[in-house]
């Protein structure tokens, strides 16, 4: 097979945000997980993609010839501080491809060695943290919870310097597109210091084109296309809650304008419920703890409407009035969201009992730390009589509960069996590091079904061990 076609349509549209840019050769490259099926999507073959030429493309080594791989340039909020240029310090954008259903697809590196962004970091990255980003991303496609995906990890054959010396790796990732809150912070930044709104307006266009064509179609199609940011994020945010994800590190350069899921650094998922959770090492004060998450991504999106008040109207207070009108109502679009999930998840109607009684069992689990996931296949189970829920704390709410006759099946069909638990994660990455990966394997192969339960598989169910204690994740920089 010869090299994909790879479009070039961001490096060439917008050379104003980004650098052209070469993947550093790595010493001995070898391919530890590819996701065949993906690649399929994609119109690559597997078997092409295990060849030395196929391993180039996913270093970045050996690209087709009319591919322009860059590193983009955007600015962004970090922990709420905003940083007026950031860009891909490790990631490198090789081009566009057109999928099966004739949708267009970024295919994009991390790991690929250090760019003119990379800010004194070397650029590189681990085998771990790019195994933990390829498990993640893929158990949350299976979710059918939107997100960027993970097509390939090479191992490098080079060693990284983090707490020590670590084996490093190269990670391809696929996305709708990798445009971002902080994409527009950059350009707006910049229209603001020349007065220019020509890169601004181009930028819009192109995620209206790209993410949401029928923001074409409106009266003020900027106004659409910051109503369709809104309509996404605030499904997207609540998707993430109903499965108890924590995303980790929602600065703005992490928030898709696409509506994809991003950046899986120190991302984990609940386990106790408890809306304080925080697994990231360097969120001290909880900014983005589980329960925070929709707050944030409001921020986030008022940092977005601040981008595009000029393009909204001439009138200045015109602009801001529109954006504010649009961003109240993200609490209620991801209210809505987030309420018709839970009524799915304990199998009601909606009714003013039913969210009662949703909140009640929500404080029971979080008062008497209960595992969030086991906790609903476990009701549902409850609900036909085949066992009772742990303890005496839940008798009175069950009796409740089943006086409102729930769709037990429907529950099974929305609440998962296996999700990427903390402990199954870490065992699975331990042994990747040293070349194992089968545990990779037979982790990837349970997440794809989550929420069909099969025998033999218990313990890819069960809560962490009480040995596990408090757990911490760690960026990968």
């Amino acid at each position: 097979m010869s090299p994909p076609d790879l479009t070039a349509e961001f490096a060439r549209g917008f050379p104003e945000l980004s650098v052209r840019w070469q993947a550093e050769t790595p010493p001995e490259p070898k391919l530890l997980v590819l996701n065949e099926a993906l690649a399929t999507d994609l119109k690559l073959d597997p078997q092409w993609l295990r060849s030395p030429a196929g391993i180039g493309l996913l270093t970045g080594t050996e690209v087709p010839d009319d591919a322009t791989p860059v590193a983009q340039a955007y600015a962004g909020h970090q922990f709420g501080n905003y940083v007026p240029l950031l860009g891909d310090g490790r990631a490198l954008l090789l081009g566009e491809l057109i999928d099966n259903d004739g949708h267009h697809r970024d295919l994009a590196l991390k790991g690929s060695g250090r760019t003119s962004f990379a800010r004194g970091g070397d650029g590189l990255a681990v085998v771990g943290p790019m195994l933990r980003e390829y498990v993640i991303s893929e158990a949350m496609h299976a979710l059918g919870i939107p997100t960027t995906r993970s097509l390939s990890v090479v191992a490098t054959g080079r060693d990284v310097q983090r707490e020590g010396m670590l084996p490093g790796a190269v990670l391809a990732r696929v996305a709708a597109g990798h445009l971002r809150v902080g994409s527009f912070q950059l350009v707006a930044q910049q229209a603001r210091a020349s007065g220019d709104l020509g890169l601004l307006r181009r930028l819009a266009e192109h995620a209206i084109t790209r993410h949401h064509p029928e923001a074409a179609q409106a009266e003020n199609p900027y106004l659409a296309l910051f109503q369709a940011v809104v309509e996404a994020q605030a499904s997207l945010v609540a998707q993430w809650m109903l499965v108890g994800f924590v995303h980790g590190v929602m600065n703005t350069d992490n928030m898709t304008i696409s509506g994809e899921t991003i950046d899986y650094g120190p991302c984990a998922f609940m386990e106790a419920y408890d809306p304080a959770t925080v697994f990231s090492s360097i969120d001290y004060a909880g900014r983005y703890a589980y329960g925070n998450q929709p707050l944030v991504a409001q921020w986030n999106l008022a940092r977005f409407a601040e981008t595009l008040l000029p393009l909204f109207d001439d009138v200045e207070d015109k602009a801001l009035n529109v954006a504010v009108e649009t961003l109240e109502g993200f609490m209620p679009r991801y209210h809505g969201y987030w309420s018709a999930g839970m009524l799915d998840k304990f199998g009601l109607t909606g009714s003013v009992e039913a969210a009662a009684l949703i909140d009640q069992a929500l404080a029971l689990l979080k008062d008497n730390t209960v595992d969030y996931t086991s906790f609903f296949r476990a009701l549902s189970k409850a609900g036909r009589g085949e066992e009772t829920l742990p303890g005496k704390v839940f008798d009175d709410w069950l009796a409740h509960w089943r006086s409102l006759d729930p769709d037990v099946d429907a529950m099974d069909r929305v609440n998962p069996v296996y999700i990427p638990r903390n402990h199954l994660v870490e065992q699975a990455l331990t042994a990747g590091m040293r070349g194992d990966l089968a545990p990779v394997q037979k982790l990837l192969e349970v997440l794809a079904e989550p929420y069909r339960e099969r025998d033999g598989l218990e313990a890819y169910a069960a809560p962490a061990p009480p040995e596990f204690g408090d757990y911490r994740t760690f960026c990968g920089t």
